[in-house]
């Protein structure tokens, strides 16, 4: 069975092709015959972060052409597809009906089914794309855009939320504060590459919840932290090839990752599993996969990742997770073509 995933939930455009196993063949994941991103990071850029309705607009000139370079590439047409995948939420409405309108028409006209998807199960489920796929069960950290949560993961459809973000997640720390010190958006991926110019403890900044008795994060509180210190230092934080702004991000991000870290691992040690599931674009920051892969090696714990390039938002994961879903019985796709998104949708609502 092959599947079609379309991801249009914010910035990035995402068309994949997956394969299932024969129904008669030994159980296997679902293989990846192609996919095809595109990002609107250029096109945000002059506003310092997305725009919804030009968002939007860039799924609809983006997603048909993607569509007909994957099954290109996959040496498929249209009629090879046999189920539509679309990421149904969450995310921004105006984008996610987007990709959510154009895979019911295709299906519609087709004659084949659909599957809406949650977005963060493509992302929990996307290192099962890896080289290195990870079994079941396990603690996953989930750290993707607006959301940063520590979940079990018994298998598909089985998740239990033990803690996430009250406020700003760790994403939106690392973007906040990217943009204090000048980083043209998006600043994650730059204050994490200024930061290795950096020292991480140049300037002492908290690190919220590091020491509750829960799996929440809290990261407002960084943040202010982060402007209040980029105030103190006056404008040489926004100078190019500054000390100063080095230091200040290697800082901020030793303060995050540590939290992450010291959560993670106490959330194994409360379940007692032995296997760590790390995904969503904060995943790829490396100075996190170094720390905890140092953690997990000495504490005998495997820990897994995406592929570094599904890392960001991709169709690739939500046509795993689609497949994922109909070889585990947990849903079916279904022969209706009307639609609905959900821009706010609870992973562990899930069944």
């Amino acid at each position: 069975m092959r599947i079609l995933g379309i991801e249009s939930s914010c910035d990035e455009t995402g068309v994949a092709l997956v394969e299932t196993a024969a129904p008669a063949a030994p159980p296997s994941l679902p293989r990846l015959l192609a996919h095809a991103l595109h990002s609107q990071i250029e096109m945000h850029q002059a506003y310092g972060g997305v725009v919804p309705e030009l968002a939007s607009r860039d799924h609809i000139r983006r997603v048909l052409p993607l569509t007909t370079r994957v099954l290109k590439e996959a040496a498929c047409s249209l009629k090879d597809v046999d189920v539509v995948a679309y990421t149904r939420g969450p995310g921004l409405a105006g984008a996610l009906l987007v990709g959510s309108g154009v895979a019911c028409a295709l299906a519609a006209a087709l004659g084949k089914p659909v599957l809406g998807v949650h977005h963060l199960e493509g992302h929990l489920l996307s290192p099962f794309l890896s080289a290195d796929p990870p079994q079941f069960p396990f603690v996953a950290l989930l750290v993707s855009g607006g959301h940063t949560q520590l979940m079990r993961v018994d298998g598909v459809g089985r998740y239990e939320l033990m803690g996430e973000s009250i406020d700003d997640a760790a994403g939106e720390a690392f973007d906040k504060s990217a943009k204090l010190m000048g980083l043209p958006y998006p600043g994650g991926p730059g204050l994490a590459q200024l930061a290795e110019q950096g020292d991480p403890a140049a300037y002492k900044l908290p690190r919220p919840l590091l020491h509750s008795s829960n799996f929440d994060f809290s990261f407002a509180g960084l943040k202010t932290a982060v402007l209040t210190q980029s105030q103190k230092l006056g404008p040489a934080v926004q100078q190019e090839g500054s000390t100063i702004r080095a230091d200040l991000a290697a800082s901020t991000q030793a303060a995050i990752v540590e939290v992450l870290l010291k959560k993670s691992m106490a959330a194994l040690k409360h379940t007692g599993l032995q296997r760590l599931v790390v995904a969503g674009g904060v995943g790829a920051n490396r100075e996190l996969r170094r720390q905890l892969n140092t953690a997990c090696a000495k504490a005998g714990v495997r820990v897994h990742y995406p592929e570094l390039h599904l890392c960001t938002d991709n169709g690739a994961m939500i046509a795993m997770a689609a497949a994922m879903r109909l070889d585990a019985g947990r849903q079916q796709a279904e022969y209706r073509y009307s639609f609905d998104v959900k821009p706010r949708w609870p992973l562990d609502s899930l069944v």
